[in-house]
């Protein structure tokens, strides 16, 4: 179900789950900002989800309301997260859903890593 990124927070969200250590993850990487982990269902070869440690729903949520720390210390994880998994060169993606038009599913800002192969146009193209 699309989530409506103006909605306040929802603690019981599968990642808040997977941050306090109820629902198991993959663990790639984490610090006191951010917790980073293998997708359970990858859309690429290489699929890796980035989460902040706080409550935040989204992208607007995350940037309106958190510390300079917080989104510092966020976006050096997915940098961290991408060079440790060397996508550096040849490249990766990056991704956020944010709202029902973009497809955001679960209402707890995270980024999508992918690579490890070639991943094409990301919309298809308009006539």
């Amino acid at each position: 179900m699309p989530v409506d990124p103006t909605q306040p927070y929802d603690d019981e969200n599968i990642f808040a789950k997977i941050l306090r250590g109820e629902i198991p993850s993959t663990k790639v990487y984490e610090d006191e900002w951010a917790y980073a982990f293998e997708d359970i269902n990858p859309q690429a070869e290489i699929h890796t989800l980035v989460v902040p440690k706080g409550r935040y729903v989204s992208w607007d949520d995350f940037a309106e309301k958190a510390s300079d720390a917080e989104i510092a210390g966020f976006v050096r994880a997915v940098g961290k997260v991408a060079r440790d998994k060397e996508l550096v060169e040849p490249g990766y993606r990056m991704m956020a859903n944010i709202g029902a038009h973009g497809g955001q599913e679960v209402p707890h800002l995270h980024v999508h890593i992918f690579g490890g192969q070639p991943l094409g146009p990301m919309i298809a193209r308009r006539g």
